[in-house]
C-alpha cells in the first residue's frame, strides 16, 4: 500500500463503504427470501476477503519497514494508520449518532 497513513485508513473506509453498497444490492432482491445453507458460505467467504483485504491496508507497508530494520517507523506507520481508522470511525459513529448519516 503507501507509507502515508491517511490514504491507508481512507482506503480501509473506502472497501468498508464499497463492500456496504454491494451487499445491500446484491441482498435487496433477497429480502422476503428465507436463507438457503450458501448464506453462511458467502458471509464466511466475506469475511476472509475482508480480513485479507484489511491485512493487506493496515500491515503490508509496515511490515516490509520492519523488514528493511526501519523498525520504528513500522509501529509509526501502522499506530498512525490505525488512529486515523480510528478517527473516521468515531466520527463517522458521531454522524449516525447524530442522524445526520
Amino acid at each position: 500500500m503507501s507509507k502515508n497513513p491517511f490514504i491507508n485508513a481512507l482506503s480501509a473506509s473506502a472497501y468498508i463503504i464499497l463492500g456496504v453498497i454491494v451487499m445491500n444490492f446484491v441482498t435487496e432482491p433477497l429480502k422476503n427470501k428465507p436463507d438457503t445453507f450458501f448464506a453462511p458460505v458467502v458471509f464466511l467467504s466475506l469475511l476472509t476477503l475482508s480480513v485479507a483485504v484489511m491485512a493487506f491496508l493496515f500491515f503490508y507497508q509496515p511490515l516490509q519497514l520492519f523488514i528493511d530494520g526501519q523498525k520504528k517507523e513500522a509501529v509509526n506507520l501502522f499506530i498512525k494508520t490505525t488512529g486515523i481508522f480510528a478517527i473516521i470511525t468515531a466520527i463517522a459513529l458521531i454522524l449516525l449518532s447524530a442522524g445526520l448519516i
